[in-house]
């Protein structure tokens, strides 16, 4: 996986040597050789076994801080209980979003109470009594107002932009969920009390307003993206036992019965101490940030380890095809089975990424865009849907009117074939050795890239020095390797493809 993607969509630029040099001189601001992080980076793990990651860059006034869970969907297994409680902890705490908690508290505990009836008397389907129904949402509605007149809606969202914060956001992944915002750096004990308190003392009010937001939030996504719809159905075909077929938000009939007493629970056994980390990168001296996070979260108890996901997704053993038929352009999906990172061949596909569609001169860019003109775009992604666990080496194309899917993709197969059969050229290869290492110099530009990457790598890699020595092994991949590893994963026993079908243009006459 490379560096710069922590997760995302990748996407690239053919970068000079000489351009490379330049971004060293202009964008690396650490001495000696390659990254020297390790050098410069402080850790520290608390007692309850809380790790924390401190880099000193004085630039500006500014410190990025990342706090990262390990837990994402593979933990909840496609409810959606990952990405809901992410919303929920954007709620406030005991005195933090509440005009008076003690008074709240007495109408939630009756919410929950009429809440979950409800749920329980949706769940007999057509043996469900209406009349119960239509009085348990009568009551719910007059107990939320209730509750509403003592909510402060946003505070903590209110309180970080009036001490100056940017980017104050949340995400949940496959792998991971995050927590991140800019501060000026005379305000980051306000980080660690606010943060610290939505650790400690949570409070999850409006639950059912905010389930019903999130699955309005599917509806518009995965149900209305036809590009989202396509990857789910991939994903869920792909995967045979490992969570990594679910969405990230959750299937529809799962979020609709999230439960909130199960919420709770999932937030008691995976946002605990040793399964987090924190990283602060700016303007901050290392002694006095640690000091501050041992004051304000070495307090909260270190719990049980989390259960491990042991569900291994057995080798495929032969190709899998689905079509989707959608009122949307054709699109096609390509993957094959692969190790993630730290494995050796997780670099080696960061270079047949860059190869097939590493910008503009790149091979299946000039071959299905340029020349035979028979796409309207391709890319691919090194490590899909997540990266903690055995995935995905993805391409996407859409193909260009009057041409079909099927064209495509065979001028996809030759073009893999090909790096199956020729050597990729000294030349090509370290061009795109150049690519990589210019979008890793970018990606450091920041603190907030910089704290994303160390945060992430910790987090997944389960070091952050990862990043110290990536560029290193890159650097040593030869076109031999390429080529071997293209011809043991890249194989039509180990491939599923997904067509989007026209769906007027597949009805039967």
């Amino acid at each position: 996986m490379k560096l710069k993607d922590v997760g995302k969509k990748k996407t690239c630029g053919i970068v000079s040597g000489i351009l490379v040099v330049i971004l060293m001189v202009m964008l690396w601001t650490f001495p000696g050789q390659a990254t020297q992080l390790r050098d410069r980076v402080v850790e520290h793990t608390l007692s309850n076994g809380m790790k924390v990651l401190v880099l000193e860059r004085h630039q500006a006034p500014i410190v990025s801080l990342y706090i990262r869970f390990r837990v994402g969907m593979v933990e909840d297994k496609g409810v959606g209980m990952a990405h809901l409680l992410e919303h929920m902890l954007f709620k406030g705490t005991e005195t933090i979003g509440t005009k008076n908690f003690k008074k709240e508290k007495k109408l939630l505990t009756q919410i929950d109470r009429v809440g979950s009836s409800l749920d329980k008397e949706r769940q007999k389907g057509k043996s469900a009594d209406q009349k119960v129904i239509h009085q348990l949402e009568e009551e719910l509605i007059t107990l939320q107002e209730q509750a509403g007149q003592y909510v402060i809606k946003d505070e903590m969202n209110l309180l970080y932009s009036e001490n100056g914060a940017v980017g104050f956001n949340a995400s949940t992944g496959a792998d991971l969920t995050t927590y991140k915002v800019n501060l000026p750096s005379n305000r980051v004990e306000l980080w660690a009390r606010l943060e610290s308190d939505r650790l400690a003392n949570p409070v999850f009010r409006e639950f059912y307003s905010e389930r019903k937001v999130v699955l309005e939030e599917r509806r518009q996504t995965n149900e209305s993206e036809p590009f989202r719809k396509l990857l789910e159905q991939f994903l869920a075909t792909a995967y045979l036992v490992h969570p990594y077929q679910n969405p990230i938000i959750g299937w529809e009939p799962e979020i609709k019965y999230l439960d909130k007493a199960d919420m709770e629970n999932f937030f008691r056994t995976y946002y605990i101490p040793q399964n987090t980390v924190i990283t602060a990168v700016g303007d901050i001296q290392p002694e006095e940030f640690i000091a501050l996070v041992e004051r304000y979260f070495g307090l909260i108890p270190r719990q049980e380890s989390p259960p491990i996901i042991r569900a291994v997704e057995p080798a495929q053993l032969g190709e899998k095809r689905i079509e989707v038929h959608l009122d949307a352009q054709p699109q096609l999906l390509i993957g094959y089975h692969k190790p993630t990172l730290p494995s050796h061949e997780d670099y080696v596909f960061d270079l047949v990424d860059a190869v097939l569609t590493g910008g503009r001169t790149s091979r299946l860019y000039k071959r299905l865009v340029e020349k035979d003109q028979v796409a309207i775009r391709v890319s691919t992604s090194n490590g899909m849907p997540g990266a903690r666990y055995p995935n995905i080496f993805m391409i996407m194309a859409t193909p260009r009117n009057p041409h079909t899917i099927e064209e495509v993709e065979q001028i996809i197969y030759e073009e893999i074939d090909r790096l199956k059969t020729e050597l990729v050229s000294d030349h090509d290869i370290q061009k795109v050795k150049n690519q990589l290492k210019g979008d890793f110099i970018r990606s450091l530009k920041s603190n907030s890239g910089l704290a994303g990457s160390l945060s992430y790598f910790e987090s997944v890699a389960g070091d952050w020095k990862y990043i110290d020595t990536h560029l290193e092994v890159l650097d040593k991949i030869s076109p031999q390797q390429i080529q071997e590893t293209v011809q043991k994963y890249l194989v039509s026993q180990n491939r599923t493809v997904a067509f989007m079908v026209t769906q007027s243009s597949s009805k039967q006459p």
